[in-house]
This record gives structure tokens, C-alpha cells and sequence, in this order.
């Protein structure tokens, strides 16, 4: 029997069909390309904002405040600061503000911490420690950066360390532009970043009364240099006076009230002009001369001749608008340091308790803000240096230089604006234990402990003082008063009845 034929089947396979197109969503490639496309307004160079960045560059920090760029905007500075009187007063304030009085330092609470603390205190007030920071600080804002080299001082009388400020034109290259590899502007780096030498001038570049300035200069070690500015880039090592964005509007406004008071002057010396529309050529009088000066008596009529017209002379220069501009250019150039307008202009005649009180907590975190960074790059240095010395030279243990080593710094506390609702918020705080009272005098500049032994120790004298009183009187002993010796005296204790001990003697 024939075996069975063996079939295949053939399957063909259907034309694929096309795809039915997916719907079109927010996010298809369309959509993406068109975002890849778009373009920043600011980016593009129009006529319209060619003339706003003129100026624009993409010089590094370093490059950008180059030697002869500082020396103009700080010579700038200087000047409105000395001629300006709004320039100086902000000056003045924010470094008053800032800096403060002084600056305590804060130790732990053992009789030789409190001893170190004194002794801190007596050599900074010796040297005017607190008036050099001031001096730094303020050439800071002004000038953008200040040094100070730790040196000694033969004539104090037991810690010899020193610091003089320098201005900031007396670090610099040997030639300008011309920085070696690891040196910019006057100071050498090593290959982590950190500045290891300083070259200081032997004369300052615009001091005349030396005329043998040669340029000659030394290199300090890091180590005895301090330097003080505000690093608003990174690579940035030499600062630009903070009032670099205010310098124009100082300028311009010191400009414009000098106009305003020589327009009225004029208008004040000059008390009429006469005017005609007659022609000159056609008269014959010695009026026609336009400077003749003509005397009129007081109390009198005068007549003037035919064709002629008596004007007084006003000054064109309205009040509002005057003090409308002063106040909205001085309120723009405080803005660049972070201080309220009624700080900057000294008038608060315009503000209201909230309204005071909500523009200083701006100001009140920048404040905090400037004092960490003069903690950290001078008074922790200065410290240092300080406590090195004064443990070699008073035979301090291991275990009282490790306590004088943990320190803080506390500056002064600036006045509020309403001291009893102040008061009143604090003794909250003391009673529910969310104020502790060494907060509560750092925020003072005081320390905290020495603060409660001299209160004790008013009060002891307050008591003995007291009783003796009383008894030169031949008066009774009393407790003494709490608070006040206005406080009503204790009442005499009525006499107890039978009851009452009763009562006691069965308890």
C-alpha cells in the first residue's frame, strides 16, 4: 500500500496594515522640538536691549576686579563716602550696628575661664581692639576688603600681640597684570587653593610725603595677615567696595540737591525781572542793557517806562517732587546693603510699629550674617594667636587651654523698639523654660554668669544694708523687700485661737 502523501500547508502571512497614527499629546516630538527652540528673550541681541548690556563681559572674578578696576571703584567710594553725608551715615550706622561697642568672649563657667575672660578683655581695651574691627569692618564696605597684620607691641604691658590695619593698596604684585602662576594680585596660593603669603608695601602708593617710594615690598606669611572681604564669586580673592552699585545713584543725587539749592539761591537773590517785547534797537534807553541793575527804594512806588513789565522771579523747583526723588534714590542704594530706608535716611515719620518692625528682620539677619564672618576670619585668628601667648606666659594646663579653646563670641545687643513689650516676652520665656539666661545675655553682649554673681552680690549687700538700717531705727527685723522698698510691709500674724492649735496639735 502505497504510504500516505504527506501534505504542507503554506501560510501566508497578511499585509501588515499601517499603523494607525497615535494621537498627539503635549508631549510628542513636536512638542519637545519646539521647546528645544525656545529662546530666552535676554539672549537674543535686538535693538531693543543692546543698549541695556553694553557692557557685558566674561571676565573671571579675578579678572574682573583687576587692580586698576578696584582702584577706581574704590577711590569712587571714598570720595561720596567723605562728601556724602548719606554715604557716611550709612557707613556709620551699619558698622555700629554690626561691630557694636564691643565684642565679649564667652567661656565656660570655672573660676579660671571667668580669670581668662578678664584678662581677654583688659588687652583688647588696651590695644583699642574693638576700634581697629570698626576700622576693618568699615573699610570693608567702603574700600571692599581690609588687612591687618598680627605683629607685637613692646609697650603693652603683658600680652605683646598686636594687630595694625592696613589699607588694601599696600598688597599688591610686583607688576600689575603681570601674576605668575600661583600669585594673583598680591597673594600667593598654594596648589589647594589656600593663601599662604601676602606681598605688603613698605609705603602706601599714594602717601607723598615719602618721595623714594620704589615699590618695594615684603611677603608676609598668611599666618599674620588677616583679610577681610565678601566673596560674591567663586575664585574670587580681592573685593570691590559694597557700594559699587550705589556709587552712581550717590553721585547723581549729591548732583541734583546741589542744583535744587543754587536754583533757589538765585530765585532768592534776585527778587524781579524786567521784560518787554518792545525791540532794542528802537530805544534809547540805558535800560535796554540786559545785566542793568536797577535799585528800587522800599515802601515806594515805581514806574517803569512804556512797554516794560515787572516779573518776580520763582524757583522752578517743586518741594514733593524733591523729596519724593531723595527718598526713593536713598531708599534704592540702602536696598544694595540690606538696610530699611528709615535706617539709611534717619527718618522713620513715614512707619509704623509693624511696618519697623517687619523691615528689620532683613537688616537683623544680615547683621547676623557680617558678625559670623568677623568672628570667623578675625576675632577667631586674633583669639588664637592671643590664647598661644597667654598659656606660655601664665603656665596654662592642658585641661584650661582645652576649656579657653571652647569659646563664643557674644556681640551687643541692639535696643528695641519697644522695651516693655520686649521685657515682657522674655520673662515669658524665662517661666516656660524656652529662654535660658545665658541667651538671654548673650543677645546682650554680657556674659551671663558674671551678670547673676553681680546681682547677687547687690542683693547681699541690699539685706545687710537693710537690717542694719533697721536696727540703728530700733525697728524689728523684717524680711527685705522683694522688688521694691515701695512693696507694702508684711501684715503682723493675727493670734491663733484654741482651735487652731487644736488643729495643729492633732496634724
Amino acid at each position: 500500500m502505497p504510504a500516505a502523501r504527506k501534505s504542507t500547508a503554506v501560510v501566508k502571512a497578511a499585509p501588515a496594515q499601517p499603523a494607525k497614527p497615535a494621537a498627539r499629546s503635549r508631549f510628542s516630538a513636536d512638542a519637545a522640538q519646539a521647546r528645544i527652540q525656545a529662546r530666552y528673550d535676554v539672549a537674543r541681541r535686538t535693538d531693543e536691549n543692546a543698549s541695556l548690556w553694553t557692557n557685558i563681559d566674561a571676565l573671571s572674578a579675578a579678572a574682573a576686579n583687576n587692580p586698576a578696576v578696584r582702584k577706581v571703584i574704590r577711590e569712587c567710594a571714598r570720595y561720596e563716602v567723605a562728601n556724602n553725608s548719606y554715604a557716611k551715615g550709612i557707613v556709620r550706622t551699619l558698622v555700629g550696628d554690626v561691630v557694636g561697642p564691643e565684642v565679649q568672649l564667652q567661656l565656660g563657667d570655672s573660676d579660671k575661664a571667668q580669670q581668662i575672660e578678664q584678662a581677654f578683655a583688659d588687652w583688647a581695651a588696651e590695644i583699642r581692639l574693638w576700634a581697629k574691627v570698626r576700622t576693618l569692618y568699615s573699610a570693608r564696605i567702603t574700600d571692599g576688603e581690609s588687612f591687618s597684620l598680627i605683629t607685637s607691641n613692646r609697650r603693652n604691658k603683658d600680652i605683646k600681640l598686636d594687630i595694625r590695619p592696613i589699607e588694601c593698596d599696600m598688597v599688591e604684585s610686583w607688576i600689575s597684570g603681570m601674576d605668575r602662576a600661583n600669585e594673583i594680585d598680591g597673594i600667593r596660593f598654594d596648589d589647594d587653593a589656600n593663601p599662604t603669603a601676602y606681598r605688603l608695601l613698605k609705603h602706601h602708593p599714594g602717601d607723598y610725603r615719602d618721595l623714594k617710594i620704589t615699590g618695594a615690598g615684603d611677603w608676609i606669611a598668611a599666618r599674620y595677615m588677616v583679610h577681610l572681604f565678601r566673596e560674591d564669586r567663586p575664585g574670587q580673592v580681592r573685593g570691590v567696595s559694597e557700594l559699587t552699585p550705589a556709587l552712581s545713584l550717590f553721585g547723581l543725587l549729591r548732583k541734583y540737591t546741589v542744583a535744587v539749592l543754587e536754583a533757589a539761591q538765585r530765585a532768592a537773590e534776585i527778587s524781579a525781572v524786567m521784560q518787554t517785547d518792545l525791540v532794542p534797537e528802537s530805544l534809547a534807553s540805558e535800560l535796554v542793557d540786559p545785566i542793568t541793575i536797577i535799585e528800587a527804594q522800599r515802601n515806594a512806588i515805581v514806574s517803569l517806562p512804556e512797554g516794560w513789565k515787572l516779573a518776580q522771579l520763582k524757583a522752578e523747583q517743586p518741594v514733593n517732587t524733591y523729596q519724593m526723588f531723595k527718598s526713593e534714590i536713598v531708599n534704592e542704594f540702602a536696598r544694595a546693603l540690606n538696610m530699611p530706608y528709615n535706617v539709611a535716611a534717619g527718618n522713620s515719620s513715614g512707619y509704623n510699629y509693624a511696618s519697623g518692625r517687619l523691615d528689620h528682620q532683613t537688616y537683623d539677619r544680615m547683621i547676623e550674617i557680617e558678625r559670623h564672618d568677623i568672628a570667623s576670619t578675625i576675632l577667631n585668628r586674633v583669639y588664637a594667636e592671643w590664647l598661644e601667648e597667654y598659656a606660655t606666659r601664665h603656665s596654662l594646663t592642658q585641661a584650661e587651654r582645652a576649656e579657653a579653646e571652647s569659646h563664643e563670641w557674644h556681640f551687643a545687643g541692639r535696643g528695641h523698639v519697644d522695651p516693655a513689650k520686649e521685657a515682657s516676652a522674655d520673662d515669658t520665656r524665662l517661666r516656660n523654660k524656652t529662654l535660658t539666661h545665658a541667651a538671654y545675655y548673650a543677645r546682650q553682649g554680657k556674659d551671663w554668669k558674671r551678670e547673676q554673681d553681680q546681682w547677687m552680690r547687690e542683693r547681699i549687700a541690699a539685706e545687710v544694708a537693710w537690717n542694719k538700717a533697721r536696727e540703728d531705727a530700733q525697728l524689728p527685723p523684717a524680711p527685705y523687700p522683694d522688688g521694691t522698698l515701695n512693696a507694702p510691709q508684711s501684715q503682723p500674724v493675727p493670734e491663733k485661737s484654741k482651735g487652731d492649735d487644736d488643729d495643729e496639735a492633732d496634724q
